[in-house]
């Protein structure tokens, strides 16, 4: 072995374990720091369910608007325009006589809880339910959840979230065969909420 391609040798081996230590290095403590940095987050979403008995997906979108502080604001403009908030309080819909809270035990209100945890980078809240597995790095990152008590078993098969700064992509395997897919799309950062915002996440 000649002393020129010892070099390389050990330069490569030298790349391939600094490689390694970077690829390992990103952990869920990690996520929940990055995803809990921003006060706010806001975006559009597009939310595609696929069920079995349908040939195409029921599509919606709307805007939503995440407060590390305070919680969530999903609006739906179409295919109907309906306002939700999801808070660790509870889950409430807009209505004529104002925000309304849901049914805090159907399958819906739990995927809303999820999306706050997912969304607000709390994987201590995930792990309660969830085992994780992380992959990737800080930009460019997937987060594999595979339910670990019976009732959640019953609805979920596994859940894949996927992003960089922000949250991007949120797939949801149902045990039923059925799949809902969340882009959320063009998320911004900001140091505050609007005025309005501020009300309906106090309200």
């Amino acid at each position: 072995m000649t002393p020129l391609f010892k070099k390389w040798l050990a330069a490569a081996v030298l790349l391939l374990a600094t490689t390694i230590t970077m690829a390992q290095s990103f952990d869920l403590p990690q996520l929940a720091e990055q995803l809990s940095g921003p006060a706010v987050v806001r975006g559009d979403f597009i939310q595609d369910k696929h069920l079995r008995a349908l040939p195409q997906p029921l599509t919606s979108h709307g805007q939503f608007t995440l407060s590390r502080d305070h919680g969530l604001l999903w609006l739906l403009q179409q295919p109907i325009r309906q306002d939700y908030r999801i808070t660790p309080q509870g889950i409430a819909r807009r209505g004529e006589q104002g925000w309304q809270a849901v049914d805090p035990q159907g399958g819906s209100a739990r995927q809303n809880q999820l999306f706050l945890a997912v969304l607000s980078g709390d994987t201590q809240a995930l792990q309660r339910d969830f085992d994780l597995q992380l992959k990737g790095d800080p930009d460019a990152w997937r987060l594999q959840l595979t339910p670990r008590g019976a009732l959640l078993k019953q609805i979920f098969a596994d859940i894949e979230i996927q992003g960089g700064e922000t949250v991007t992509r949120i797939e949801l395997h149902e045990t039923q065969g059925d799949r809902t897919l969340i882009r959320l799309l063009d998320s911004q950062t900001d140091l505050a909420l609007t005025a309005s915002e501020q009300r309906d996440l106090a309200d």
